[in-house]
């Protein structure tokens, strides 16, 4: 049993070196990343990164995080702590289906979820950085959620699709999860 011990120590002992997590520099609240060391496939930082994330997922439980949401946090940083500049970084969210809600205005979320929206602060940050949120118009009449209870500064698309199709002939690459 003490040799069950002392491994299980070692063990946690040296898992835990070079685990330490950050966030920023573009999200600073959210979004922590480890840094990677030795990186044999190298980060082309003259590029622009052009991507859209596909979501559509939400947590079960009203109050907890969106963590495809807080995955948008942790491309801007992991990206930013890599020598990529933030105006290479163009990036949009597209919301639908169960995902709707998740970008609801904190009193339109209270009124139905009966706690204030986990994501409202996540997205301000993220729509504060440059990063563009989409709403599918299709999603927003089958869910009930009409703009006028969304956060501000999200857009609405006739649907998810549209959006998706046009952004990627302008060349935006989907990360669906």
């Amino acid at each position: 049993m003490r040799q069950l011990h002392l491994f299980l120590l070692g063990f946690l002992s040296v898992s835990a070196l070079g685990q330490d997590k950050k966030a920023g520099p573009v999200i600073q609240n959210y979004g922590e990343v480890y840094e990677i060391e030795n990186i044999s496939f190298p980060i082309d930082t003259s590029m622009d990164f052009k991507v859209v994330f596909d979501i559509m997922e939400s947590p079960e439980a009203p109050g907890e995080l969106n963590r495809q949401i807080e995955t948008v946090a942790r491309f801007l940083n992991m990206h930013g702590q890599n020598g990529v500049n933030t105006d290479q970084l163009n990036v949009y969210m597209v919301f639908h289906n169960e995902a709707t809600k998740d970008i609801m205005a904190d009193e339109a979320y209270m009124e139905s979820f009966h706690t204030g929206n986990p994501n409202a602060g996540l997205l301000n940050d993220l729509m504060d950085a440059g990063v563009q949120v989409i709403l599918c118009g299709q999603s927003s009449k089958a869910r009930k959620v009409p703009v006028s209870e969304v956060l501000p500064g999200v857009k609405l698309a006739l649907s998810a699709m549209t959006a998706l199709v046009q952004l990627q002939e302008e060349g935006y690459h989907v990360i669906k999860f």
